[in-house]
């Protein structure tokens, strides 16, 4: 989940950036480029422009077949708008994105890909991020957002000049493999403001009026999902950002922090490192799944509710791990996702 970023209750998140065609230097070249891995292996973020989409889509309908665990983050340009009413209150959370996102466009969606043991390809890329035509001149958007994507290493005139038509990448991930699709787990963090630019690109319509038809569309088009910001519940000791938790758990970053291909790798990561330390005693993946499918951190059955802020460390059923116990599973051998 980025922004130039909204949070759908306090506190608030980091805020993203994007990027463009470059070799490990995100100041001057974005998040795109090649970077070395915690393994040694050289790793690329490819950007993808409009003259490139089709191509690139191509390689992806192959690659989802052998890989279909697929990890996004998503930038866009702030929130500019606020409904009046208390913002505790049920539904607010979800008509503040619904109005959001309905009067902004998304700049880019960064995804990434693994197998059900979080293993990449051996070879070629498995990251892209998919870069969107928005431009300054005539797009809505949060000042301050803005600028810290600026700084971040986005370059606005690439994305005016070459970005890619929603309505065509629309047309092409219907056709990808990606949504509709039962054996695709997505894999998110913080993500209803990602799902939500998703939706109004593959319907070519506004969201839904309602958070409950909200979910019947998000569970059509994405029958397996999961937030890693509702996993992390089980490890006690685990808040804040996806850096911080990250770093919490002692999973290296590849790329530059706050770009959307960097982010979507991150976020597999830390999600497939949560499932090894918190599910492998009850089940591994099937216990995720019963537990976490479909739902969204800060929507739904997991708005965020002042009154029950103190029970926001696990607010599920089941045991929980610490960090302390984290350690020692993480030097030990335990299984993935058994």
């Amino acid at each position: 989940m980025s922004q130039g970023s909204a949070d759908l209750g306090p506190p608030a998140e980091a805020p993203p950036s994007a990027g463009h065609d470059g070799l490990g230097d995100p100041s001057s070249h974005g998040g795109g480029g090649v970077y070395p891995g915690p393994d040694g292996r050289m790793v690329e973020i490819k950007d993808v422009w409009a003259s490139t989409l089709d191509a690139e889509m191509a390689v992806i309908r192959e690659l989802v077949e052998k890989y279909p665990y697929v990890a996004m983050d998503t930038e866009f340009p702030g929130v500019v708008a606020k409904p009046i009413g208390d913002q505790f209150t049920n539904g607010f959370a979800y008509q503040t994105l619904q109005c959001n996102v309905d009067l902004l466009k998304i700049i880019q969606l960064g995804i990434s890909f693994c197998d059900a043991n979080g293993d990449t390809p051996p070879e070629g890329c498995y990251c892209y991020q998919f870069n969107f035509r928005f431009d300054l001149g005539e797009d809505m958007y949060a000042e301050d957002s803005i600028e810290l994507l600026k700084q971040s290493g986005i370059d606005f005139g690439r994305h005016a000049a070459e970005g890619i038509d929603v309505r065509r990448f629309g047309e092409l991930i219907m056709m990808s493999g990606l949504v509709l699709c039962e054996e695709v787990r997505w894999v998110s963090f913080h993500s209803g403001y990602d799902f939500g630019y998703l939706l109004k690109i593959l319907t070519c319509q506004a969201l839904p009026p309602t958070e409950e038809a909200f979910f019947e569309l998000l569970h059509l088009y994405f029958p397996r999902l999961f937030d890693v910001k509702l996993l992390m519940t089980q490890v006690d000791g685990l808040h804040g950002g996806l850096q911080r938790i990250a770093e919490d758990l002692k999973i290296d970053r590849i790329g530059p922090m706050h770009q959307a291909g960097s982010d979507s790798m991150l976020t597999n990561s830390t999600f497939f490192r949560i499932v090894e330390l918190a599910f492998a005693s009850s089940g591994g993946f099937p216990a995720v799944e019963e537990k976490y499918r479909g739902e969204i951190y800060g929507l739904g059955a997991h708005t965020y509710n002042k009154h029950k802020a103190t029970a926001e460390t696990n607010p599920h059923n089941g045991s929980t791990q610490s960090l302390d116990q984290a350690d020692a599973v993480l030097n030990g051998d335990a299984g993935l996702l058994g």
